[in-house]
């Protein structure tokens, strides 16, 4: 008797969680995007965004300056003779900062422009590519080489070459833009190294002419160089002829 009771307030139990259960219903309209958006639009926006941020260190190195702040930055610490200092996260931050100073107008329009309505869904996906990549084109487009862009449109097919340059497709212009920026960054390299190496030669005359055959030269010049660095203020020199290189 008793498990008979038990059984039979056990299921009047169920029956009232099924009622209530079933007074609540999920609204699905409410986890769709206002205006024109769908959950299908919404899914492809979540995966472009993963997509993007997984790729994101490259879209780095090949779309802006970070490739010419860090050719240059490494080729200071080899001039002065520094194997670890400053320390390879040290001079990336720096580098990388240094991009979003000079990138951030660029950034600027391609958010307001493409991105942030993409987000708001007042574009779709077709129409904010452009409108995303376009400012990145215009960059580009002032510091790539005729030289370099000529090549690649040489060596690319036929249907991808446009006679107007604004619209040059990314496929050729992107490895045209990394091949300059390399380009400057070795040009602006020798220009730093330059007198690292005036430096060591007179150091090296000078240790040889004295005879001191077993002193290894770098002893002596690594202090000279370091001291020439700080007295002219190298830092504040390199770090602002790289940034008014992008004027």
């Amino acid at each position: 008797m008793k498990r008979a009771l038990l059984l039979l307030s056990g299921a009047v139990a169920l029956a009232m969680l099924a009622t209530h259960a079933s007074a609540q219903s999920l609204d699905l309209g409410a986890m769709l995007p206002q205006g024109s958006g769908s959950a299908t639009g919404r899914i492809v926006q979540i995966a472009a965004v993963l997509t993007v941020l997984s790729i994101a260190p490259g879209l780095l190195v090949m779309v802006t300056s970070f490739t010419r702040f860090a050719v240059a930055l490494s080729f200071l610490r080899s001039g002065v003779g520094l194997q670890s200092t400053p320390a390879n996260i040290v001079l990336i931050s720096l580098a990388l900062f240094m991009t979003f100073f000079v990138m951030s107008p660029v950034f600027e329009r391609s958010w307001n422009e493409g991105l942030r309505p993409l987000l708001d869904n007042e574009i779709s996906e077709t129409a904010a590519f452009p409108k995303i990549a376009q400012p990145f084109r215009e960059f580009m487009l002032t510091q790539v080489r005729d030289k370099d862009l000529a090549m690649f449109e040489e060596l690319a097919h036929s249907d991808l070459r446009k006679e107007n340059r604004a619209e040059t497709d990314l496929r050729i212009l992107v490895p045209a833009f990394m091949i300059s920026e390399l380009r400057r960054g070795f040009e602006i390299g020798f220009l730093i190294v330059l007198p690292f190496l005036v430096i060591d030669m007179i150091v090296s005359t000078l240790v040889m002419s004295m005879g001191m055959m077993m002193l290894p030269p770098s002893v002596i010049a690594l202090p000279l160089k370091v001291l020439f660095f700080v007295l002219i203020d190298g830092w504040n020199l390199v770090i602002g002829s790289l940034v008014r290189s992008y004027g």
